[in-house]
Order: C-alpha cells, then sequence, then structure tokens
C-alpha cells in the first residue's frame, strides 16, 4: 500500500478540473502539459504519489515538481514550464565583429599560405590570436562556435563563387547594336526583306568551334543486349588522333549552317569562310556578319581582304566576354548534342567527314534560331 504524502491536499476549483480534464485529454497541447494535467487529477483524488507513478509512468521527481508547483503558485503554473532569464552573451557583439572580419578577409593577408579559409583553419586562427586581439572568451572558441557565427551572418569564406566583371565599356552599345539585328530578323517574312533597299542584306553569325576531338576506341564497342545490357558497351580506353576546328556562319534567316572543317582556325581559315559566304550569296548583296573579337577575325590579313571587297562585308562585333548573344553557339550546341555526342573515329579524316555530314543533315531540315529575349537595357551613344 502506498504510504500517504505529507504535502497538503490540492482542493480544485470546479474551473480549475473542467480545465484540467480538458488538457489531460487534448490532442494538441504539449505532451507534458498533458501529463502533468494527470499528475494534478490524480493528487487532487487523493491518490498518493507512488500511485500515480504506477498508474501514469512518469518519474517521482517530476511528480513532486509538478505538485509543488501547483501548491505554491497555482494550478495553471503547475503545468507550465518555469520561465528561465536568459544568461547575458558570452561573446561580444565587437568579438563576433572581430570573427567576421577575419572572415572577411584572406589567409594570406593573414600571413598564411592559404587562399581560402577553412572553418578548421578559421577557428584556430581565432583561438590562437583571439587574447591579443582583446577578446579572451574567444581564446577557448571551437569550430561550433565559429560556425555559429558565420551562419547568423549567412557567411561561407570557404567557397568561391565565380562572376565576370565587364572589360568592354561599350557593351551596351554593341549588345543593341546586335539585338537590332535579331530583331530585324524576327520580322522577316518572305520575300518582304529585301523590299524597298537599295541592295538585298543577308545576315550570318559566325564563330568557330576548335579542339573538337578525334577520339578513337581500342576496342569495339559492344551493342546492347536485351535482358543483358540496356546500352552500349565502351571501353573506357581511347586513342587521341588529333583535333579539328569548325568554323561556321549560321544564315539567321533561313537556319543554314555555312561551315568549313579546318585543321587550324587562324586568319587564312577564316578568309577561307568569309569566300565561301562571298560566293554564296548573291554578288549585288551585303552580309552582315555577328562574330566576336578573334584575333583572325579583325588580323592584318582579314583586314586587308575585306578591303579588296568593299562594300560587301560588314561587321557587328558582340561585347567582350557577350558571346552568349551570337546565335552560331546555338547551332554548336545542336552539334554536341546529336551527331558529336560520344563520337568515336578511326582517324581526323573520318571526323571531318562525319562533322561534314552532320551537317549536311542539319540544312536537310534547318532550324532558324531566333532570340527570344530582347528586355535589355539600349543606350547607344
Amino acid at each position: 500500500m502506498a504510504r500517504p504524502t505529507a504535502r497538503a491536499a490540492l482542493v480544485l476549483s470546479e474551473a480549475q478540473r473542467l480545465m484540467l480534464n480538458e488538457r489531460a485529454g487534448s490532442r494538441t497541447a504539449a505532451q507534458r502539459e498533458v501529463e502533468r494535467a494527470k499528475v494534478l487529477l490524480a493528487f487532487a483524488a487523493g491518490k498518493a504519489p507512488t500511485e500515480i507513478q504506477r498508474a501514469l509512468g512518469v518519474s517521482r521527481p517530476t511528480i513532486y515538481k509538478c505538485i509543488d508547483k501547483a501548491l505554491a503558485t497555482g494550478v495553471e503554473t503547475g503545468l507550465k514550464d518555469r520561465y528561465h532569464r536568459p544568461h547575458a552573451p558570452q561573446i561580444s557583439q565587437a568579438a563576433k565583429a572581430w570573427v567576421i572580419d577575419l572572415a572577411c578577409r584572406k589567409p594570406k593577408d593573414r600571413g598564411l599560405a592559404a587562399e581560402l579559409w577553412t572553418l578548421s583553419a578559421l577557428a584556430e586562427h581565432v583561438a590562437a590570436h583571439a587574447a591579443t586581439a582583446g577578446f579572451t572568451r574567444l581564446a577557448s572558441a571551437t569550430k561550433t562556435t565559429v560556425w555559429r557565427i558565420l551562419e547568423a551572418h549567412d557567411l561561407k569564406p570557404h567557397r568561391v563563387r565565380y562572376y565576370l566583371e565587364r572589360r568592354d565599356a561599350q557593351f551596351e552599345r554593341k549588345m543593341a547594336e546586335v539585338l537590332m539585328v535579331y530583331h530585324e530578323v524576327n520580322l522577316y517574312r518572305p520575300d518582304a526583306v529585301h523590299d524597298a533597299r537599295p541592295v538585298p542584306v543577308y545576315a550570318v553569325s559566325v564563330d568557330e568551334k576548335p579542339g573538337v576531338q578525334a577520339l578513337g576506341t581500342t576496342a569495339p564497342d559492344r551493342p546492347p543486349v536485351s535482358g543483358k545490357h540496356a546500352s552500349i558497351g565502351r571501353d573506357h580506353e581511347y586513342v587521341r588522333h588529333g583535333t579539328l576546328s569548325i568554323l561556321a556562319a549560321l544564315d539567321l534567316y533561313t537556319g543554314e549552317v555555312i561551315a568549313n572543317v579546318e585543321a587550324r582556325h587562324r586568319s587564312r581559315e577564316f578568309i577561307r569562310l568569309l569566300q565561301r559566304l562571298h560566293d554564296h550569296y548573291p554578288t549585288d548583296a551585303r552580309i552582315r556578319v555577328v562574330l566576336d573579337n578573334h584575333s583572325a577575325h579583325i588580323s592584318k590579313e582579314t583586314m586587308a581582304w575585306l578591303a579588296s571587297h568593299p562594300g560587301r562585308f560588314e561587321y557587328l562585333h558582340t561585347p567582350k566576354h557577350g558571346s552568349w548573344l551570337n546565335l552560331v553557339e546555338s547551332a554548336f550546341s545542336k552539334m554536341a548534342r546529336t551527331f558529336l555526342r560520344h563520337i568515336r573515329v578511326a582517324s581526323v579524316g573520318e571526323l571531318k567527314q562525319r562533322i561534314l555530314q552532320g551537317i549536311d543533315e542539319m540544312n536537310a531540315h534547318p532550324v532558324r534560331f531566333q532570340w527570344k529575349n530582347f528586355d535589355f537595357p539600349m543606350t547607344i551613344t
């Protein structure tokens, strides 16, 4: 038989009993409050703490603490955790600012060899120099302490996020000129583009795709086998036969790709592409060429050849680091995703033949690559 407690009896009003019954049967209240409500109801009913422990499975210290709080400060207080005033922060704002300043500087600026901080290195540096800096609390700082400070200020000094510095003072003007050509092309309708112009105008997007590798297999590819091997089997090793460059012009009005495949991409190879464009279009037409500032495009040899064909070609340069404005890159992407994907050849000659064949297949069903987004600032000066 349970020994009766020496504590005073808990007398509940009807309102308190109703509140405790509701809390004890609640499915949304905190579990600790549900347990405490059951403890207080059982104690008010005359049950000893030992009986309550057996019935509810709650520890005796928890039962005593709940009853004592209810007797001392009221039933509602007995259900709640006592509020504890938080300790004053042990790491001052000045100390945190010092850690943040360290994190925002490179380790090499502090006399170390590393380029970037790691969490371990930063924590070690903080602990070693905190006392000298006047922040003795940080002398025992751990990685966790430093991490919390960095996390609170959204700092990750161990990572690098690359960006591209704008180095072309005429970036917007050049971009606007190129986009205006694309917009004009988008408005094109058959038999209307050359109307009311002194000479017909064609537009092409030109660039090079260098370093196309002629890779060969060292063992025959194995075909898929139903139920055994779902994909092509290929030996990991390969043979390098050399590389080729694709010099291509994309006709912006028709989607036709006019291309040469060369061993190199110097001025003489680029001039051969210009000559091919010259031969391809009507002799009385002007050819607008959207291209970048590659040395072969503006070399003395190229400029001399262009001077020998006055009024034939009109250059529109994309801004520096603006190759994404060149629509021929879309054609190169299509090549990489189709006939160049996983290509294996026995020689450089075979690679050239396969590339030219792939371009012919693209031209059999040409696609007009069109610029869709013209929501850019156009401030031509």
